[in-house]
């Protein structure tokens, strides 16, 4: 056993489990029972006003165990829900309830009769458990509880507290009134408010410390724990109104999340990253590097959004800062727009729509056609266009594309060699290529000109590919027949006003760049990268990620990580593995990735280590940053 000079009381209810244990046991009893929601509202309402002061604890506890009407045999019923009920971070420390043993105790206005039975499991004896007890009938029923318990009373628990007369520092870890009164009374030295579970203002206003999870008390504490830095303490910050999924589930992993609706400017963005950890953009925000240098705790960036050139890769991988994007989620979505606006292009449905607006009926067929058995090029034949071409070729279109990669051909698609091929066959040239700035001006008026007469072009990927002005001509000139314009070279960071040359010309579809903007999409995103994130957190994964050495990592059991990130020059793994043998450290796994410009090697290690090591670690020359796990 490990001793501190600290002694650790826990409650039971909301802290060590996740629930109140007689509100569990009405929903057992009540199974069924066609009152069963308003007796178990009232059980609940009942609880609250006990848990927070506004009756006494005795009122509380008589008017419950009448409402329950239950019987001994309910109990082991009850036993077994609440050992599926042990509060998350709990369980994951089971080794503090182990190796502290003798130093932690339990004082709970519950029921010995279920929470023996519960903490035992954590090493934690009857005899340091303070707890109420039931009163039986001859016939097992509940009828009550035993009075002459202090912690029957009103503020019992610091008379029991008291009665213990424990040595050292007292801390008392709990979720209500009845547990902050103990600091209160001067029995307890500090109170945590454990927030785990419930969050009840009460207990959060009178803490010493607001805890979200064991983690967080452990770490403050300097106690061994399952993670080195509680994810409580990693701050978010989510900008241009991601989807709200995202924010819940990285506030539900216990990040604490921030979330803006707009981009930032560079200067303000320089100022908010100051103390962030990660930083969640979509395709306005310029992550800079001057951004880079003010963030000083950055990890990761997620880019909500296939394109990262708004990101300074390059600067960020040279400052360990990973970054992950979300290269599949939305393809459907613009996909789908894609065959929407070749119809509506070939049907002429614009201008027909927009003279039905203003009050015109003009029934025809002319320059309106079927897309059967019209040949569409695709450029760029990456995820999209891939699933463009299946179902382009599914409505009977000829499909040809052209990549600058040799891409296999889907279908009856047909690779054309050179640009000026896909062009002079297609009706309709479709755009998805990517956003490199070579690709500037990659349709512009020589590559018009290659374009059958009549043609329409689509462009869903970036606004700079396309020579605006070359367009406006082409399409004024009666050299193409339509268009379908989703993005611009110049876009606002805000919705509001906006002006193009492209503006009031026939058969010219504009859309403000939605075209991964579905519902699904966004949810997709939302789940992806927020899962990328996560990963490289919780575990150090850099699969998928688009500016640093990909490593998968096995699932870690038992064992100490440490995550280095270094440049790449020769002897550094030399040096790392020196540091470990000079402290004794036995590798159970090592893993290590590069590129030209850095290294990331992760070291699965099966012992306590000595504290010295990581900062001896962190002082191998040219590491750029390293990180404990576990």
């Amino acid at each position: 056993m490990v001793e501190t000079g600290r002694k650790y009381v826990f409650d039971f209810d909301s802290t060590l489990t996740s629930v109140e244990a007689l509100d569990v046991l009405a929903e057992i009893l009540l199974e069924g029972k066609s009152n069963k929601d308003e007796v178990l509202k009232e059980i609940q309402e009942i609880t609250n006003l006990g848990i927070d002061g506004e009756i006494s604890f005795t009122e509380s506890l008589e008017r419950r165990i009448k409402l329950l009407n239950a019987h001994k045999e309910d109990l082991a019923g009850l036993v077994d829900k609440l050992r599926h009920k042990i509060s998350k971070s709990i369980e994951e420390n089971k080794a503090f309830f182990k190796d502290y043993a003798d130093d932690i105790y339990v004082i709970s206005c519950g029921f010995k009769e279920f929470i023996d039975p519960i903490v035992a499991e954590y090493n934690i004896p009857s005899d340091r458990v303070y707890a109420n007890t039931f009163e039986f009938d001859p016939k097992g029923n509940i009828v009550g509880f035993d009075e002459t318990n202090v912690l029957s009373s009103h503020n019992g628990k610091i008379e029991c507290l008291k009665n213990l007369n424990l040595e050292g520092e007292v801390q008392v870890i709990g979720d209500g009134y009845s547990d902050y009164v103990m600091r209160e009374a001067g029995i307890a030295d500090k109170f945590f408010a454990y927030t785990e579970n419930v969050h009840r203002e009460k207990a959060a206003d009178n803490a010493d410390y607001i805890t979200p999870n064991l983690n967080e008390f452990l770490f403050v504490n300097d106690l061994p724990r399952k993670i080195s830095y509680p994810k409580n303490r990693i701050k978010i910050l989510l900008l241009e109104n991601v989807h709200p999924k995202a924010f819940d589930n990285l506030s539900e992993e216990g990040f604490s999340v921030e979330l803006v609706k707009h981009a930032l400017p560079e200067e303000e963005l320089m100022e908010r990253i100051k103390g962030i950890h990660v930083l969640g953009i979509r395709s306005k925000t310029q992550v800079t590097q001057r951004v880079l240098e003010a963030a000083d705790r950055l990890l990761v960036v997620g880019a909500f959004c296939i394109g990262t050139t708004q990101i300074a890769l390059e600067a960020a991988k040279k400052k360990g800062v990973v970054v992950f994007n979300a290269p599949y989620s939305n393809t459907r979505s613009v996909v789908e727009l894609a065959i929407g606006q070749i119809i509506m292009l070939k049907r002429s449905i614009f201008p027909r729509s927009t003279e039905i607006h203003q009050g015109k009926w003009f029934k025809t067929a002319l320059n309106s056609q079927e897309v059967r058995g019209k040949n569409l090029g695709i450029i760029g034949y990456g995820n999209i266009g891939k699933q463009l071409s299946v179902l382009a070729e599914a409505m009977g279109m000829r499909v040809y594309y052209y990549d600058v990669a040799d891409k296999l051909a889907l279908g009856n698609a047909i690779k054309c060699s050179t640009l000026e091929e896909l062009l002079l066959v297609s009706d309709v040239v479709t755009l998805h290529i990517d956003d490199n700035k070579a690709n500037k001006n990659f349709i512009s008026e020589n590559e018009i000109g290659h374009m059958r007469d009549g043609a329409m072009l689509v462009n869903l990927s970036r606004g700079f590919v396309v020579d605006i002005p070359a367009l406006v001509a082409a399409l004024k000139s009666g050299k193409l027949g339509g268009a379908a314009i989703d993005v611009y070279p110049e876009e606002p960071r805000s919705n509001g006003d906006f002006i193009t040359e492209l503006q009031g010309l026939d058969n010219v579809i504009l859309t403000p760049h939605i075209g991964g903007s579905t519902e699904e999409a966004q949810r997709d995103i939302a789940d992806f990268v927020p899962n990328k994130i996560m990963d490289y957190i919780n575990s150090g994964n850099t699969v998928d990620a688009v500016n640093f050495p990909n490593i998968r990592l096995p699932k870690q059991n038992n064992a100490h990580r440490f995550l280095h990130i270094h440049k790449n020059v020769p002897g550094i793994m030399a040096d790392i593995n020196e540091v470990l043998a000079k402290y004794e450290m036995n590798i159970t796994g090592q893993f290590l990735s590069t590129d030209p410009d850095v290294g990331y090697v992760i070291t699965d290690l099966d012992k306590e280590y000595n504290k010295d090591v990581i900062k001896a670690l962190k002082n191998v020359e040219h590491t750029i940053k390293f990180r404990v796990l576990y």
